[in-house]
């Protein structure tokens, strides 16, 4: 399998950026990490290995970034307005930086799908809502959708505009509704385990369905926990059974 770490500076964020590329062809799967970690957690906790007979069939090339967390919204030492300052950056390095760097890594444009758990799958999900003009599904797993979970009583308009819980229900432009209705790859997973939150996953799913937006909530049982063994289960089974 092919394995390729990329570095470069992010104007967008003024520091030095790392993402790893797995496979040599395919759509892309962009994986968000969870809490604080770095583009190498999937690794490290072998989540990779357990997609790997996906990545070296060709069925999708994957991606997995840095995260900034530790400078935004774990970070308890910065205001509410540079946190949310952070996570606009943040979002600009995606959408600017990243989603080029996947087009050149695979000879022109394709389909980006994006995934992440815990506080990955916020972002994800954020991610793909904010831009299906770019990105063609999510596959979130054991997230929560509403950013005040993590911003701890600040709420401006960039924290408004980052969660999904509350842009979504206000969301009426029918350029943006159309672009998401459209999506066949809208995927909501959580454990019902011990530090898993699944009304997370019925909260968001009720509020996609009143907007007429196609997508699945999938509920396991009580012994998927809030843990890695529980995401290299859910990955790979929606890699096989819904792509």
């Amino acid at each position: 399998m092919r394995r390729e770490i990329t570095e470069w500076w992010s104007p967008n964020l003024n520091k030095n950026m790392e993402i790893v590329a797995y496979g040599h062809m395919g759509p892309a799967l962009l994986l968000f990490p969870s809490a604080a970690a770095d583009f190498l957690e999937y690794e490290r906790f072998h989540l990779i290995d357990s997609i790997k007979e996906h990545i070296n069939a060709g069925k999708f090339k994957v991606y997995s970034i840095n995260s900034i967390n530790s400078e935004s919204w774990l970070n308890d030492t910065m205001s509410g307005r540079d946190k949310s300052i952070r996570h606009q950056q943040y979002n600009q390095y995606i959408v600017e930086e990243v989603v080029h760097h996947i087009y050149r890594d695979c000879d022109g444009p394709v389909p980006i799908y994006t995934s992440g758990v815990s506080l990955g799958a916020l972002h994800a999900a954020n991610t793909f809502f904010r831009r299906p003009d770019i990105f063609d599904g999510v596959i979130a797993m054991s997230g929560i959708y509403d950013l005040k979970s993590y911003s701890k009583g600040h709420f401006d308009e960039d924290c408004y505009f980052n969660s999904p819980m509350d842009y979504l229900p206000n969301l009426n432009e029918q350029y943006w509704l159309n672009l998401l209705r459209v999506k066949h790859h809208v995927y909501f997973v959580s454990g019902r385990g011990n530090y898993e939150d699944p009304e997370a996953s019925r909260d968001i799913g009720r509020v996609l369905s009143a907007k007429g937006i196609s997508h699945e909530v999938d509920l396991w049982g009580h012994e998927w926990t809030h843990d890695w063994p529980t995401w290299r289960a859910m990955l790979p089974h929606y890699l096989t059974s819904r792509f």
